[in-house]
């Protein structure tokens, strides 16, 4: 590994004790991964802000005892627990002290609390090329692939290395060839699946992640008009099935004007496969068990976290119409983008139908849903996937639309 000035003056403490901690774990790191050197990087968003326990905040307040500073500008990560609102908290008490602890000593060190897992949305959003070094596998996948910035798969604790020195090994996806489309998959049309626009993304991203694990995959026949959020639902699941921290939609995304743009011109070396509208059925059976009419006790939207054009998408729908008393409807979202939700009065209807805004965290990994017997619906792809593993409960996707009818009826509502 050659080290340049930058590195080496880290490396000696020039800027402190801290940085010089956190960069002899990235030469370590870069070793591990056979890095050749070291590059700068313009951001970083930290997931090791979401208190796992005691070792959370050992690691930050060691930095933090030695004076460190973040050098790039950083963001958090969701927390354990929605801060703003803790009396919707079902949890610990003392999960609420420390999830405030390990907030309040990443801010020490410099990190923005902006405590969401879609920071692309309206706060740090990276250029073409740009190196960063993002954690939360949505953000990457949607900063990899949306935006065309570069990142790797960073976890606890490197992120925040990364974020103290401003330097990251030149390894995985900062790599050019490492980026090159190496799987072409044929998507269907959505008419030909038989299924609602927005199921269709979160069950095209849930059947690539599984079919695409270990390749970059190049997806050929997506709709061209697709958004930014049915692409950022596309990328969740598949980064919830697979793993999956790239993916280019040929036509759509900007490292993939063409197949051969997407391949580095190795597009018929590249090996292919179709994925059927009976796939995709099958993925959305799989993540919807839920019978007709059976009881729920909540909705929960918002994973990734909803953005301002989903409120307004949602708001239409929900205008004039109002949940059953019996069901909590949840919608997870930014600090920012719920004083936009309670400020905008062309949004009113979301929260006059009967919806409580989360923010800081994600109702399938902090406990704010109540404790019932009932079923939970949601729109969402990955909260399908991880939520009856993490709640124990019997969860359903569903159309956004379906989720709505569900919440007025208190009863699963008919496809």
């Amino acid at each position: 590994m050659q080290l340049e000035s930058i590195d080496q003056a880290l490396l000696d403490g020039a800027f402190g004790a801290a940085s010089a901690h956190a960069m002899r774990l990235l030469v370590r790191y870069g070793e591990v991964f056979e890095a050749d050197r070291f590059i700068s990087i313009e951001s970083a968003h930290i997931d090791g802000c979401l208190y796992h326990g005691p070792s959370s905040i050992n690691f930050v307040r060691r930095f933090v005892d030695l004076g460190g500073r973040v050098r790039v500008p950083t963001t958090l990560n969701v927390a354990a627990v929605d801060v703003v609102h803790p009396g919707w908290h079902q949890g610990p008490p003392d999960l609420l002290s420390e999830q405030a602890l390990l907030t309040a000593l990443h801010e020490e060190l410099g990190c923005v609390a902006t405590l969401t897992c879609a920071p692309y949305q309206r706060m740090l959003r990276p250029g073409l090329g740009d190196h960063i070094a993002w954690a939360e596998s949505n953000a990457i996948a949607f900063a990899n692939s949306v935006l065309g910035a570069r990142t790797d798969r960073y976890g606890d604790f490197t992120d925040l290395c990364a974020a103290l020195t401003g330097r990251v090994p030149y390894v995985g996806l900062h790599r050019p060839e490492n980026r090159r489309a190496t799987l072409v998959v044929q998507a269907p049309a959505i008419d030909a699946t038989g299924l609602a626009r927005d199921l269709y993304f979160a069950a095209m991203g849930y059947v690539l992640g599984a079919r695409s694990a270990g390749h970059v995959p190049a997806i050929v026949g997506l709709p061209p008009d697709a958004s930014e959020d049915e692409l950022k639902a596309l990328g969740a699941s598949a980064a919830s099935a697979g793993a999956i921290a790239l993916f280019h939609a040929v036509g759509i995304t900007p490292e993939a004007a063409t197949l051969s743009q997407a391949t580095g011109g190795a597009d018929a070396e590249a090996a292919t496969i179709a994925i059927s509208g009976e796939e995709l059925r099958a993925a959305v059976r799989s993540l919807c068990p839920l019978l007709a009419g059976e009881r729920i006790a909540a909705v929960c939207l918002g994973t990734p976290h909803f953005s301002i054009a989903e409120f307004e998408h949602l708001a239409r729908i929900v205008d004039g119409r109002r949940a059953s008393v019996d069901v909590e409807v949840y919608v997870s979202t930014s600090r920012e983008i719920a004083a936009h939700v309670e400020r905008t009065p062309e949004l009113g209807p979301v929260l006059s139908f009967g919806a409580k805004l989360v923010v800081d965290t994600c109702t399938y990994l902090a406990p704010v849903v109540r404790e019932t017997t009932g079923a939970i619906v949601t729109n969402s792809g990955k909260w399908a996937h991880y939520g009856p593993g993490n709640l124990g409960r019997r969860v359903g996707l569903m159309t956004l639309e379906q989720c709505v009818r569900s919440a007025e009826t208190g009863r699963v509502a008919a496809s």
